[in-house]
């Protein structure tokens, strides 16, 4: 028996829950992010039940705190053009100096 597998990339899109001040972004951000990853990817995962937190130390006696909700989509390439141009956009409108996105390269059976 062969077993065919897919080739695929999982990227992962960490977006904060509030910003510096820590007002809540509004839930009509959110839902215009995963409309636009659903539309150009053909569908999303959200991990938003709970907000994953997230810590690091931004100095050697400083640990900064983030609440994040976590989109993650499928794609058969990594278009790295387009997701500088797609980062630059979500670190505007979420005000942070850094939007993390991941991805992983895998097989999908």
């Amino acid at each position: 028996m062969r077993v065919r597998y897919l080739h695929m990339i999982l990227i992962q899109i960490l977006l904060p829950l509030y910003n510096a001040e820590k007002e809540v972004f509004s839930n009509e951000l959110f839902i215009s992010v995963r409309n636009q990853l659903t539309e150009k990817f053909g569908g999303i995962t959200v991990y938003s039940r709970s907000p994953a937190r997230g810590l690091w130390k931004a100095e050697e006696d400083t640990t900064v705190k983030d609440d994040i909700i976590i989109y993650e989509v499928m794609a058969e390439d990594l278009d790295r053009v387009w997701w500088a141009t797609y980062k630059k956009e979500l670190e505007l409108a979420f005000q942070q100096d850094l939007i993390l996105i991941r991805f992983w390269e895998l097989g999908v059976l």
